[in-house]
C-alpha cells in the first residue's frame, strides 16, 4: 500500500464513485482512479486530504473480497 498526499496527486486523475458507495445522506462514498500499475482511493469527502495507492492485484482481492465473490 502507498499513502500519497493528495497534494502530490497528477491533475490527470479520473476519479468516480461506486453507484454501490452511498449512505443514508448520500456522501458516504469512496472514489477510485486507476493509472498503469496502481489504483488510487480517497474518501470523496475530503477530497483534499490523502489518498492510498493499491496494486492491480491487491485491490482486486479486496473488492473480490467484499463483494463475496
Amino acid at each position: 500500500m502507498i499513502v500519497k498526499p493528495a497534494s502530490e496527486d497528477t491533475v490527470e486523475l479520473k476519479w468516480f464513485k461506486s453507484s454501490y458507495s452511498s449512505g443514508n445522506e448520500g456522501d458516504s462514498c469512496v472514489e477510485v482512479a486507476t493509472v498503469p500499475g496502481v489504483v488510487h482511493v480517497r474518501d470523496s469527502k475530503n477530497v483534499q486530504g490523502p489518498s492510498l495507492g493499491f496494486a492491480p492485484g491487491t485491490w482486486a482481492v479486496f473488492v473480490a473480497y467484499a463483494s463475496g465473490v
